[in-house]
């Protein structure tokens, strides 16, 4: 059943054997609007990509992160300031840091796979 919510994956990857590639497929399956994000790709999966978080207008349910935590705490304002409703750290991208910042905003955060949250009808 389509949810219609706006899910950001920021680290995108055109590889399909990706984990971040996977989940835009697989999102995208679940009827959700997905915005990769890529610092160089115009698409990924076929959706038009955005080169940074701050190119995001409007509301965002779920910015789901794949990249690591060294590249993610230069991003945590950007992050703050898309105010998402909420934030899933996949496998390899959890920091205390980011998600102190993030809670700090409101902005409550799954440490979780995007892939088993969708498959297992929990997203």
């Amino acid at each position: 059943m389509p949810s219609n919510e706006t899910v950001v994956v920021l680290g995108a990857s055109p590889k399909p054997e990706r984990y971040s590639n996977q989940a835009v497929r697989a999102l995208l399956e679940h009827g959700h609007r997905v915005i990769p994000v890529h610092p160089l790709l115009k698409e990924i999966a076929g959706v038009p990509a955005v080169s940074a978080l701050t190119q995001i207008n409007g509301a965002v349910n779920t910015l789901t992160l794949y990249v690591g935590p060294e590249r993610g705490k230069e991003l945590i304002q950007e992050m703050i300031d898309l105010k998402p409703d909420r934030v899933i750290m996949n496998p390899g991208t959890e920091s205390d840091e980011i998600e102190a910042h993030l809670n700090d905003e409101g902005i409550p955060v799954l440490r979780a796979c995007t892939l088993v949250m969708l498959r297992t009808g929990q997203f």
